[in-house]
């Protein structure tokens, strides 16, 4: 079970957040300060790709610095996957936290219970919150504040081969996964190719979940609905989806494996994020025809709704940052209209502002094909601070029920009682 802070941490942190919420961006007559005199200097940990996406992060840095000469920024490339644990341990110190960090959606709601990040409500920060996309918007909110500022976004969604689709007579994607099982049999039947291959990732497991009313559990009635009636239907529908529409599953390798059939023409349609289009292009089934790769909703379940997590990651302020003036500005900096643009067309990943969207942006197909998904389907998941530590037991079972080691039934209430563990005072329901 992840425990809260120390009474003395948490004692801390009240003085800290008094500070923030002081007034710090207003001077002693009470007149918000002119950005021109902010000075100091900030920590940024940028969790961005250190090859391919850390160069447009350092060029904007630059950018800012120019803007504002009296503030400098201590620019730290960190990875990815260190990164939680590298700044809650250093937020829990009071020791080498940054002062602005790339947080991931998912860990928002931990963050902020554990008090690391500071709410940006009313700060410089969150400036034009109204330009912002509400489905990203929505993944920076805990307990009714703003914690986080959208930098970049993504969801997942249908990828498919036009031509595998066409050369089995199916002139659309499929709408239902019902149809999704049928097409791939019928790709299977007249290409060859297989209809899909089940990702046995619990992630991906969320669309099967949220399209048929069923969810990891309900933080409002302090429920755990996992293994409920829809989440049994959810279940069923994706071992259906494995047996009978989807290449053999390689449970040791299964990311890799998916991705390679895919690129290489031998799967026809794959529920993925925008991050693996352009290694979906190097294969042969789309090198030189980057035309026949299609993009489309989720499949919709017996709820009648397509919906699908989102990803992506904000910018967040440490709540003990020493310099909240200038890490509220650079915050907004960074995730201002221009900077959305620039990132967008140096990493192709999906802006989170409206604003951002020109015809230049969406001229990249895959921010052009991603950008409808991403306001039709998308939706936050469960804003709960242990729901990281939920996929854990999850994705255990979810292989299981897979493979056939446990019944659907059997598999969500061995979850479910692994969620309990997780979630003190919250109930089977």
């Amino acid at each position: 079970m992840r425990r809260g802070i120390s009474i003395a941490a948490a004692v801390t942190v009240v003085a800290l957040a008094a500070s923030a919420c002081g007034g710090s961006d207003s001077d002693s007559s009470g007149k918000p300060k002119d950005p021109k005199d902010i000075s100091g200097t900030i920590t940024y940990w940028d969790t961005s790709d250190a090859a391919t996406e850390a160069p447009t992060y350092k060029a904007l840095v630059k950018q800012f610095e120019a803007k504002y000469p009296k503030i400098k920024v201590n620019y730290q490339s960190v990875p990815f996957t260190d990164v939680e644990q590298k700044f809650k341990s250093a937020a829990k110190s009071g020791k080498g936290a940054p002062d602005v960090v790339r947080t991931d959606v998912g860990l928002m709601a931990e963050y902020a219970s554990l008090g690391y990040i500071a709410p940006l409500d009313g700060t410089p920060a969150l400036k034009d919150a109204s330009d912002f996309n509400a489905t990203p918007l929505n993944t920076a909110k805990y307990n009714g504040k703003t914690y986080g500022v959208p930098s970049v976004t993504d969801t997942l969604g249908l990828l498919y081969n036009k031509k595998l689709l066409k050369q089995a007579g199916i002139d659309k994607p499929p709408a239902t996964w019902d149809e999704f099982v049928a097409d791939s049999k019928t790709i299977k039947q007249k290409t060859g190719a297989y209809g899909t291959y089940v990702n046995p990732d619990s992630y991906f497991l969320l669309p099967l979940l949220y399209s048929n009313g069923a969810d990891l559990a309900d933080p409002s009635g302090k429920k755990i609905t996992i293994s409920n009636d829809a989440a049994v239907t959810a279940l069923t529908t994706a071992k259906k989806i494995n047996d009978e529409a989807s290449m053999k599953v390689d449970f040791a390798n299964a990311y890799q494996n998916m991705q390679t059939a895919f690129k290489n023409g031998k799967v026809a349609m794959l529920i993925q994020g925008p991050w693996s289009v352009s290694d979906d292009l190097t294969g042969s089934a789309f090198k030189g025809d980057e035309s026949n790769l299609g993009f489309a909703n989720v499949p919709a379940g017996a709820g009648g709704k397509a919906q699908a997590p989102t990803g992506g990651h904000n910018l967040t302020v440490y709540q003990g940052s020493g310099n909240l003036d200038a890490s509220y500005l650079f915050t907004q900096f960074m995730t201002s209209t221009e900077s959305q643009i620039a990132i967008a067309k140096g990493t192709g990943t999906l802006p989170t502002r409206k604003s951002a969207y020109t015809g230049e942006v969406t001229a990249n197909a895959k921010i052009a094909g991603f950008k409808p998904i991403l306001e039709q389907t998308a939706r936050p998941r469960v804003a709960l601070p242990q729901v990281g530590s939920l996929f854990t037991p999850l994705q255990q079972n979810y292989v299981k029920i897979l493979q056939g080691d446990q019944s659907v039934k059997g598999g969500l209430d061995a979850t479910a009682k692994e969620f309990q563990k997780l979630l003190p005072g919250f109930s089977i329901g």
